[in-house]
């Protein structure tokens, strides 16, 4: 993708005449999963009558001038925070449907038993009844589900836990809500992402609208190949440990409820393991095309032991009237990364 050199952000839905004029600041978190997307904007204050309503939806375009303006997607505002000096208002709103009314529960904790059943079928239950469209990765909709309980959770927390479990992620996309493995939730809400090259400039310094720094964490490389998890055998009254992987095991705290639960944790954790050798922080200048689930490609500008493939974990774009569009990004080496 060919990215101009004009930075511009364009807020549409409720008040946009309004926010798009009075915009002093935003940010934009895209997450892979584990936390709603957010977008959070600074509004000047000075001279208006009135604040933007709770629940408005508004949406985000950004990008450039010369290259054009990339739809980020529509979130709820779900909080106002007004300051006196200086006088302006901070809105946060979210792409999870956090509505003040909550007719559905969406923010309600129950606890409650869930089995005999399947992953996509639990998955589906639980996000229709909140107005979402299902989609669930065909590998992950068969995995069957002897017994398994919500405990003082949202249905939000439940879903996400489940899909740790099991190495997945289980994330809202406007109407959508999908479950998927890692890299394949964009394709399951139709949003392909293509990977992004991303160079170094032979003049990289700081102040230099193309700057780019990366922090490497060598700290994250796997300790263990395996995982060992417990669950108590309530017909034979003892407790019975499941493993996954070879030695050194990873023991992990948890009980179990059962040998198929246990089973899937501790298969998930070894996967984890696997993928989480090694991890990158990188800012640099603002690209619309980045966006968590995707991948960042690091070319040979790069130092040998940083290029490669890596999986964004989760970008924060943010810009102003005064800075340029910068982008920082938490990423995962894939194979090909040393």
């Amino acid at each position: 993708m060919s990215l101009g050199f004009t930075p511009a952000v364009e807020i549409y839905g409720a008040n946009a005449a309004l926010l798009n004029e009075r915009l002093l600041n935003w940010q934009h978190v895209d997450a892979a999963g584990i936390e709603s997307d957010q977008l959070t904007l600074s509004i000047d204050l000075q001279g208006l009558e009135g604040l933007p309503d709770l629940g408005g939806k508004i949406g985000l375009r950004v990008g450039y001038l010369e290259s054009g303006l990339v739809d980020k997607g529509e979130f709820v505002i779900t909080r106002r925070t007004p300051t006196l000096f200086p006088l302006r208002l901070t809105l946060v709103a979210t792409a999870a449907p956090f509505s003040a009314a909550d007719q559905t529960g969406f923010k309600q904790r129950r606890s409650v038993s869930h089995g005999p059943t399947t992953l996509g079928a639990l998955f589906r239950q639980l996000t229709s009844r909140h107005g979402f469209s299902p989609r669930v990765a065909p590998d992950l909709a068969l995995i069957k589900i002897a017994h398994i309980d919500q405990s003082n959770e949202t249905d939000m927390g439940f879903l996400t836990r489940l899909a740790y479990l099991h190495d997945a992620v289980a994330k809202p996309f406007n109407e959508l809500y999908v479950l998927a493995r890692r890299g394949q939730v964009k394709s399951l809400s139709g949003k392909i992402l293509a990977p992004v090259m991303l160079s170094v400039t032979t003049n990289n310094h700081p102040g230099d609208n193309a700057f780019v720094s990366a922090t490497l964490d060598e700290t994250a490389r796997a300790k263990y190949q395996g995982c060992k998890i417990s669950w108590w055998d309530a017909a034979a009254g003892q407790e019975r440990v499941e493993e996954s992987g070879i030695a050194p095991f990873k023991t992990l705290r948890k009980r179990c409820q059962g040998a198929d639960e246990a089973r899937a944790a501790a298969e998930g954790e070894v996967r984890r393991m696997v993928r989480e050798t090694l991890k990158v922080n990188i800012v640099c200048p603002g690209n619309p095309a980045l966006g968590a689930e995707g991948l960042v490609v690091l070319d040979d500008t790069w130092p040998d032991f940083m290029r490669g493939r890596w999986s964004i974990d989760k970008v924060t774009t943010s810009g102003s009237r005064k800075d340029s569009y910068r982008c920082t990004i938490a990423a995962t080496c894939l194979a090909s990364a040393s």
